[in-house]
């Protein structure tokens, strides 16, 4: 049975449902709609309205592109696509009573490589989170060209500047739902743990919550602004506009995603690389985070190392076979051949032979294993070991060892496989093309569950901290905590 419940926020009342035990209010706005003069512009505060807003849909999202994955049914982990509409800067909340008071607050940031996903994505239904007594936000950011393009004329770093928005808006409303805003926790996976890697140490998210999640994320995926003004350059020269902030601001969503989908080919000719050698996000995306402005005035670890973020207490952990998501059903881990893999990873690594034969390129190892085997280290595990060193709050560490039978067995504890134990939501990830497979195990998703509530009610967790010689790691499958020695990648990275 569904019932009505109104609630009084800051910009005016709304309207949301009540059934099972937790109350749903969805598609709430958090800031102005960032169309017209505003579509590069900060995040405004948003007018308000008369009378009771209905928020029993979700509403729109941030345009962005969706396509098919070979064998897998990702739409659970990214949303089904671009659901147009001026007001997508908005939230979800969960909530077990609105009337109530103190629950600890849980806000989620989506990943989707910077360019595409929504808050709406089923994996995250933050329902199993109100059951277990928290209030729970999901929230929409611009993504791609209007969300992480430093474009001149513009402020940069959009994306991130709707998040912290947002966050400032759970500080203010919160309480309307039965939130505690001094105990709000954010979490994220993918590009959203990115973003909150980010968040931890810039100085305009300071205050705005007292511990951080980072799933399968670091702070170490941004670039400088001089080096993404060559994509600058890139997408106005595709586009056929100047490459400032009158030729952006005249370019449509549209015409926008169509040259967001040629840059991000494999084959487009860009070069991302900073003075090092490195490209910090491995291909993965050509959008990013930028350091060097007033969000993020330094590389995070550079901050981190000086105290930032220091107040925050952190959970951070990655997945033990992140890159077979990409590698596995794609079929390139069994296709690709020695020159290519040295090749690939040259593009983003000035050591890329020596990386490889450390991972057993030449030693009798497949050259897709000892690719795949590598870039998970480079590109998720070690770089989140190294936020883990540098953060100087306390820090514990977790990954996820469970092992998907997708992909004749090889997909295994893959990107976004924790998402559905750590929601409760794996009946969204089961079946013949679901993430975790046919028969994903409910009590481990309760285990994993339980010590997300457990670390955003009051930040316990049954391991120590992490620190760079005890080097505790908690497998959540075995379920025990474990002294991880340095990786080989520990060698080739900053």
């Amino acid at each position: 049975m569904e019932i009505e419940q109104i609630v009084r926020t800051g910009a005016g009342n709304i309207r949301g449902i009540a059934s099972d035990g937790v109350v749903r209010f969805l598609g709430v706005p958090y800031a102005a709609a960032p169309v017209g003069p505003l579509r590069f512009a900060e995040p405004q505060p948003h007018g308000g309205w008369d009378g009771v807003r209905d928020a029993t849909r979700p509403g729109p999202n941030a345009p962005h592109l969706v396509k098919p994955f070979p064998g897998l049914d990702v739409a659970p982990l990214i949303g089904t696509g671009w659901v147009p509409g001026d007001e997508y800067l908005s939230v979800n909340v969960w909530t077990p009573d609105p009337a109530a008071k103190g629950f600890p607050v849980m806000v989620f940031i989506h990943g989707g490589a910077f360019v595409l996903g929504s808050k709406d994505a089923s994996v995250h239904d933050g329902s199993g989170f109100a059951r277990s007594g928290m209030v729970c936000v999901a929230i929409n950011y611009r993504l791609g060209i209007d969300g992480f393009l430093p474009i001149p004329g513009i402020p940069t770093n959009l994306g991130l500047r709707d998040q912290i928005a947002a966050l400032k808006w759970v500080r203010d409303n919160v309480a309307a739902f039965g939130g505690d805003p001094g105990n709000v926790t954010v979490f994220g996976e993918s590009a959203g743990a990115m973003s909150i890697g980010n968040l931890i140490a810039s100085p305009l998210a300071k205050g705005l919550f007292r511990r951080a999640i980072v799933q399968s994320g670091h702070g170490s995926m941004t670039r400088g602004i001089r080096v993404m003004q060559r994509l600058v350059k890139k997408l106005a020269k595709m586009l056929k506009v100047s490459p400032d902030a009158e030729g952006f601001r005249s370019v449509s969503y549209e015409d926008g995603l169509k040259a967001l989908e040629k840059i991000s080919q494999p084959t487009a000719r860009i070069d991302l690389r900073d003075a090092s050698g490195r490209e910090p996000l491995f291909g993965l995306s050509r959008f990013s985070p930028v350091h060097g402005d007033d969000v993020l005035p330094e590389p995070a670890l550079d901050l981190l190392r000086k105290g930032a973020g220091s107040d925050v207490e952190v959970l951070i952990g990655t997945n033990a076979e992140e890159m077979n998501l990409y590698l596995v059903p794609t079929g390139v881990r069994e296709k690709i051949g020695k020159w290519l893999a040295l090749y690939a990873l040259h593009k983003s690594h000035p050591n890329a032979h020596r990386t490889l034969r450390a991972y057993g390129l030449g030693s009798g190892k497949k050259p897709g294993q000892a690719f795949t085997d590598a870039m998970n280290d480079l590109v998720f595990r070690w770089p989140a070991r190294r936020f883990a060193e540098e953060h100087r709050g306390r820090t514990h560490m977790y990954e996820l060892d469970w092992r998907s039978p997708q992909s004749g067995g090889e997909l295994g504890a893959c990107h976004g496989m924790e998402l559905g134990f750590v929601f409760d939501t794996l009946a969204s990830v089961t079946g013949p093309e679901g993430l975790a497979g046919p028969n994903p195990p409910q009590e481990l998703a309760d285990r994993v569950h339980a010590l997300w509530v457990g670390f955003a009610r009051d930040g316990s967790l049954p391991w120590d901290a992490f620190d760079s010689e005890a080097r505790q790691v908690f497998q959540l499958a075995a379920g025990k905590a474990i002294a991880e020695p340095p990786m080989p990648a520990a060698a080739f990275q900053p």
